[in-house]
């Protein structure tokens, strides 16, 4: 299997048996054409592999997704990554909370372990490699000395690219049914939620403030993939070059406050969201975080452009 670039050795935590991390992402999209454009100005390699497309990282190749063909816009399912001694443990583990295991789905024969979570959303559970991050990275930032220009011209700018999907944050009727399924069946834990409002989940053997988040809504859906980029300046010319190439709707530049990371995000066409994201907050193995509830107006933003309305719409919903 690929490497994750800076890959390392990863840590572990106890003897619980819990995913580590997001190993891949199949959503259902109506046009492959117009995934495969969007998906490709982000900064993704985009490759056709018989009637579906892959997106990988450019650096390391990983692949992160499948886009499949569907009706409408919709996650196929999502495939999480244990440790190859945890696979039979967690296998009993599930089954033990009265979840019940089922066959692969047509076309996505495994020997992973396949379960719906408590909205329904199809999940699989294998062993793969560690890709949520075992240490955390600093940004760098690059200087110039007094008298030197530093800001390239734009004409020169390398396109970006991202290292790694951070996150998946996902719509979901019952924030408290998802903690509980998360952290109960898969071993997760609560990082910080908001009430009934917003939740973000973290890896115990080490990862970013959450690799799981979920927003209340009145259904299920996605709301944004998140990619790690390097510095914040990447995270400015990203979304500079999405506009150029015509997708200019989103919100950003801003900080967040639960997680600390900065952030751009990007509409794509069927109303959810990439997220351009630097610096988050990171969680060793070794660490108990202490979750907390916050206030509202305290756990959503630090600094930024107002929040566009159809930001919190869940689109999967209106359409469905």
């Amino acid at each position: 299997m690929t490497a994750i670039g800076g890959f390392k050795p990863p840590a572990r935590r106890g003897q619980r048996p819990a995913i580590h991390s997001i190993g891949e992402f199949v959503l259902s999209v109506p046009d492959l054409a117009r995934a495969q454009d969007f998906y490709a100005a982000f900064g993704l390699h985009v490759a056709e592999q018989g009637a579906t497309l892959t997106l990988a990282t450019a650096g390391d190749g990983y692949r992160w997704g499948r886009l499949v063909p569907g009706a409408r816009k919709a996650m196929h399912h999502v495939t999480f990554h244990c440790f190859a001694e945890d696979f039979e443990p967690l296998r009993r583990h599930i089954e033990a909370q009265g979840v019940r295991l089922l066959d692969p789905p047509p076309g996505f024969d495994s020997n992973g372990l396949w379960l719906r979570d408590h909205d329904g959303m199809l999940i699989e559970v294998t062993v793969g490699v560690k890709t949520s991050p075992d240490e955390k990275r600093l940004v760098g930032w690059a200087e110039a000395p007094a008298g030197q220009r530093n800001a390239p011209y734009r004409r020169m700018t390398r396109p970006v690219q991202p290292r790694r999907l951070a996150h998946i944050l996902r719509f979901t009727p019952d924030i408290a049914a998802a903690i509980d399924f998360y952290s109960r069946v898969l071993g997760l834990r609560l990082s910080d939620r908001s009430g009934d409002l917003i939740a973000f989940m973290h890896g115990v053997h080490g990862s970013d403030h959450h690799l799981m988040a979920f927003s209340r809504s009145n259904a299920p859906g996605l709301h944004h993939l998140s990619w790690d980029v390097p510095t914040l300046g990447d995270v400015g010319i990203g979304a500079m070059a999405m506009a150029d190439r015509g997708y200019d709707r989103g919100w950003g530049l801003g900080r967040h406050v639960l997680g600390s990371n900065y952030f751009h995000y990007v509409r794509d066409p069927w109303g959810s969201y990439c997220e351009y994201s630097c610096d988050i907050d990171f969680i060793p193995a070794t660490m108990d975080w202490q979750s907390a509830d916050h206030p509202p107006e305290d756990s959503f933003y630090l600094w930024g452009p107002q929040v566009p309305p159809e930001f919190i719409v869940n689109m999967e919903a209106a359409a469905a």
